[in-house]
């Protein structure tokens, strides 16, 4: 028999498997538990409905998502560049642990099923980064562009290549990866 936290994690593979591909609306419970490979009951054991269970495979991706980008990232900054470099590490080691976690939080940050728990979640997320392009456009590093604009560079081309790659229209290599985050700081930064 397996174990509980086998089950529960096989509900949340699932969950974010199907909630990327098809949205929340789209997906069922029964979908659910027949890609887990449990029965429709058992998803009800760990969560009291689809709400409850959206919202804490979100609350949890959200944190750990953050955590990933604000790790190694100094807190007496070396510099806007390094630190742009701890950011983007955080996102590769992410999404490479978690593939489709990110299309997931972008398709899913605003939806009316959010709990205000969750809402303060993402929200912690994007002023994080929003604290680090302001912070960056004081001293003349970063664009002058709307917060919004700058977020949607970084996370938009970002999100573009690991779906290519996901999908085998792009190959997963070290000379990629130091590519995609030179462009990506060519396109944050005011370059002289």
């Amino acid at each position: 028999m397996e174990s509980t936290p086998t089950k529960q994690k096989a509900i949340f593979s699932a969950s974010l498997l199907l909630f990327a591909e098809r949205g929340f609306d789209a997906t069922t419970m029964p979908m659910i538990a027949e890609n887990a490979k449990v029965g429709a009951g058992t998803i009800y054991r760990y969560f009291k409905n689809k709400e409850s269970l959206v919202n804490e495979l979100f609350q949890q991706h959200v944190n750990e998502f953050l955590q990933c980008i604000e790790s190694g990232l100094a807190n007496e900054r070396d510099g806007y560049r390094d630190g742009f470099h701890h950011i983007f590490e955080g996102m590769v080691t992410f999404t490479k642990n978690h593939p489709r976690a990110l299309g997931f939080i972008k398709t899913h940050s605003q939806g009316t099923f959010l709990t205000e728990e969750s809402r303060l979640a993402y929200q912690k997320l994007v002023e994080f980064v929003c604290t680090f392009f302001r912070e960056g456009q004081k001293q003349g590093v970063i664009r002058n562009l709307p917060e919004n604009a700058l977020i949607a560079i970084l996370f938009g081309s970002f999100m573009e290549v690991y779906e290519m790659i996901e999908n085998d229209y792009l190959s997963l290599t070290d000379e990629l990866l130091t590519g995609v985050e030179e462009s990506l700081w060519a396109g944050l930064s005011r370059q002289s």
